[in-house]
């Protein structure tokens, strides 16, 4: 996995603690937490310059990312010098962290709000694919503007769920969810690839080369099942029949589970088509670390489970960081 993914979700996790941290006491210190938010202006500023790898802010409010033999985002299998699934141009998954990395940059500094409505604007017009009633999974693709990768994947679900600003609503994040719902989803996770796409895989075997052409082209990947359950909820509005529901469709195929591989564990990926044998790594800490997500903090108690769906207005300006920069 790559630096890219790593930094844009470094600003969503320095959010989530300095929010948690808010509700705590001892309060955290303002040294470390002008040090958090520091770190969070270098990425967007580094980001919005431009960067190695062709990383960079383009003019819709979009980034921009990749070149030639690279793979930037977490779909990163090679096979010798081939690079299975490179995504050059303008990911969907990439643009969903990016902006909401923006909205969080614009809780403490107001220049990050610009580039966050063209961007906003940006997605919203151009990665709506109707003829699929789901999201492009890249436009751009390899900086050719106007060419757009349509093959159905899951990427497109952290537009709806899994991050705190949902960039879609309404009946778009709907039928997103549905088509994610009829053709990625299995008991262990979402698959990386629809079937029937160019270049699908139903199995997870063979030699090394073989297994890494298909890592990312059908292969279930159990972590994605904690945002696809974010978004499947978002679109219902957290109902507790919702929430029962969810409970019973999407965890506890994935409890049983945890006495199949990595005993009290949750594999790394699974093959795309019954049995959905388990493959890979069988202790996999984000695979697990999603499960427990769901189960304690998506599927919490009313009391505690965060709002159906974020919205730009729900990212105000936070003063207290804003004081805490300016010291």
């Amino acid at each position: 996995m790559t630096v890219a993914w790593y930094l844009l979700w470094f600003i969503i996790a320095v959010d989530a603690l300095l929010r948690t941290a808010a509700t705590l006491r001892p309060a955290t210190p303002r040294r470390e937490r002008q040090r958090l938010l520091e770190a969070v202006d270098d990425i967007l500023g580094a980001y919005s310059r431009g960067t190695r790898h062709g990383i960079r802010l383009d003019d819709d409010g979009l980034l921009a990312a990749g070149e030639p033999g690279l793979a930037l985002t977490w779909m990163d299998a090679r096979v010798g010098d081939r690079v299975v699934t490179p995504r050059v141009g303008k990911p969907v998954e990439i643009q969903a962290l990016w902006l909401n990395a923006l909205a969080i940059g614009a809780t403490t500094d107001e220049r990050w709000l610009a580039p966050l409505e063209r961007g906003r604007h940006t997605f919203a017009e151009r990665f709506w694919n109707a003829e699929r009633s789901c999201l492009y999974d890249v436009i751009d693709v390899d900086h050719r503007s106007g060419d757009s990768d349509d093959r159905v994947r899951p990427n497109q679900i952290f537009a709806v769920g899994g991050l705190p600003l949902a960039l879609l609503e309404g009946e778009r994040a709907a039928r997103v969810v549905a088509v994610v719902d009829q053709h990625l989803l299995t008991p262990l996770g979402l698959r990386s690839l629809a079937p029937g796409e160019s270049g699908y895989a139903s199995r997870y075997e063979g030699d090394s080369s073989s297994r890494d052409a298909v890592y990312h082209q059908g292969t279930v990947w159990p972590w994605l099942m904690g945002s696809f359950v974010d978004a499947w909820l978002r679109v219902r509005r957290n109902t507790d029949a919702a929430c029962a529901e969810a409970r019973a469709r999407f965890i506890e195929p994935l409890i049983s589970h945890l006495d199949e591989a990595g005993l009290g564990h949750v594999s790394e990926i699974a093959d795309a088509e019954p049995p959905f044998t388990p493959r890979g790594c069988p202790f996999q800490a984000w695979s697990l670390g999603e499960l427990l997500r769901i189960d304690r903090a998506i599927l919490a108690s009313p009391k505690i489970r965060r709002p159906a769906a974020a919205s730009a207005r729900q990212f105000p300006r936070d003063e207290s960081r804003a004081s805490s920069r300016s010291r």
